[in-house]
């Protein structure tokens, strides 16, 4: 890809791509709003590692149209998945200088869970998916705690259409670039469907657990979603082995994931698109799943009342099928 990497989404993931990128070379404007495109443009983005802090200068935007997107660029979409259809549906047909719109660039989606894909494809025929495994946090606007160094995390690019097949290698070497193990694969579904089984953990830790309570609760999520996606031949990929390398950064409290992050910023949460996939699958196919169901409706709830994480103990269902699971 010739052009530039307009990021769109200025949380954990877009924010540290935008600093990566700058410091790589490669070319890249962070689309954002609110107090995080305030404090960007005022003090750029501030990347909280094991070896210190430091501060890059991004080319940050409030708007696709203010980074006057034309042929060549692409659109990286790092907002949480629960926002993939919003996000698009407002810059899908902005146009390009010269003639064409938005929807006519590759669309790179970052996105946690299985809907992603389609959503980009409902607009954009060149859609390249991306299974990203991250440790980054980020609790404040322009913020992100990046403990892993010098691979910042793994990438799993592959073609989500036939239209993006010819940009999986660039986008591959763009995360490269950005400090990611990165490498291709056949079957970027079936990576996805695997990642969303390791994303299952979110969705528990945010009530009030204790760590073995939170494993065995997940695992019979998991087992659940496995059943389902044998039920339905949906192919997952293998687990991978090995893992990324996470370090102590002064003044930060490691292991918190994503859902719970959104919790403690007060910001919508993606348990929908996690164990709403899931549930989502089931129901299509005239199954049920009824640990997925129950975790969802509870963290609903939790997330529309505004509840902090911890404040709640898990929903009945789900306890009672990790007392089992311990029991076994």
């Amino acid at each position: 890809m010739s052009g530039r990497r307009l990021i769109v989404g200025a949380g954990a993931l877009g924010a540290l791509l935008a600093a990566q990128w700058r410091a790589a070379g490669v070319p890249a404007v962070l689309v954002a709003r609110g107090a995080a495109l305030e404090v960007i443009r005022e003090r750029g983005v501030t990347v909280r590692r094991p070896h210190g802090d430091e501060t890059v200068v991004v080319d940050v935007v409030g708007s696709v149209d203010a980074a006057e997107p034309a042929e060549g660029d692409s659109v990286v979409l790092a907002v949480k998945a629960q926002d993939a259809e919003q996000a698009l549906a407002s810059l899908a047909w902005r146009p390009l200088a010269g003639g064409g719109a938005v929807a006519d660039l590759p669309v790179v989606t970052l996105q946690n869970g299985l809907s992603a894909e389609a959503v980009a494809s409902r607009r954009s025929a060149a859609v390249v998916g991306v299974s990203v495994g991250i440790a980054a946090s980020h609790l404040r606007p322009g913020e992100v705690v990046s403990p892993s160094w010098p691979t910042i995390g793994v990438a799993r690019v592959g073609a989500a259409t036939a239209a993006g097949a010819p940009f999986v290698e660039a986008v591959r070497e763009d995360l490269a670039r950005a400090g990611f193990a990165a490498s291709v694969v056949d079957d970027i579904a079936a990576t996805k469907r695997r990642k969303l089984l390791a994303n299952l953990r979110n969705v528990v830790e945010v009530f009030d657990v204790d760590a073995a309570e939170r494993d065995a609760a997940t695992d019979a999520l998991r087992r659940e979603a496995e059943v389902l996606f044998a039920r339905l031949d949906l192919a997952v990929a293998p687990a991978e082995q090995g893992f990324l390398p996470v370090e102590d950064v002064p003044g930060h409290v490691p292991g918190r994931l994503s859902t719970w992050q959104s919790l403690e910023r007060g910001t919508s949460v993606e348990s929908d698109y996690l164990v709403g996939d899931i549930v989502l699958l089931a129901r299509g196919a005239g199954r049920t799943v009824p640990l997925a169901e129950a975790i969802q409706h509870a963290l609903g709830i939790l997330a529309a009342r505004g509840d902090r994480p911890g404040s709640v103990p898990l929903p009945a269902e789900i306890a009672h099928a990790a007392r089992a699971g311990v029991a076994s």
